[in-house]
């Protein structure tokens, strides 16, 4: 389980349902997960002691921790992945909600020289490219 000094660290108490939300991010397979995909991984695991408004709450207490990047994308869902550091930008199936990361050092290159050709300084940015996934365990594959 997660190590109670990083929620500490954090600035956040170290209590159980924070340790095990903060667990399944670490090792969870999926790393863009909902509020929802959480709460039904913790039932599937037997945690059916926290709920879904807890679920919510600690998600936003570690967003505003800087542990945890919330992500807008089409489904209109917040969704939410482990703050490991380092820039990557996102594709995003308009057809599954399938998510792959990706960092691209031309692209990077690219948005520096087009914001500074008209006069802006980057201070952050993201980018999310959305389409339709090619991969046959798309269930919504063309």
């Amino acid at each position: 389980m997660t190590d109670p000094r990083e929620l500490k660290n954090a600035g956040l108490k170290a209590t159980l349902p924070r340790l095990k939300i903060l667990s399944l991010f670490e090792t969870s397979e999926v790393r863009h997960l909902t509020a929802e995909d959480v709460y039904r991984m913790l039932l599937q695991q037997g945690d059916a002691d926290i709920g879904l408004a807890t679920i919510y709450r600690v998600l936003t207490q570690f967003e505003q921790a800087g542990l945890l990047i919330r992500h807008h994308f089409e489904s209109g869902k917040a969704v939410f992945e482990l703050n490991q550091g380092g820039h990557h930008d996102h594709l995003v199936c308009m057809q599954c909600g399938r998510v792959e990361e990706f960092y691209d050092a031309e692209i990077e290159k690219r948005q520096e020289r087009i914001a500074r050709e008209r006069g802006f300084s980057i201070h952050e940015h993201s980018l999310y490219i959305y389409a339709d996934c090619t991969k046959e365990n798309c269930p919504y594959r063309r």
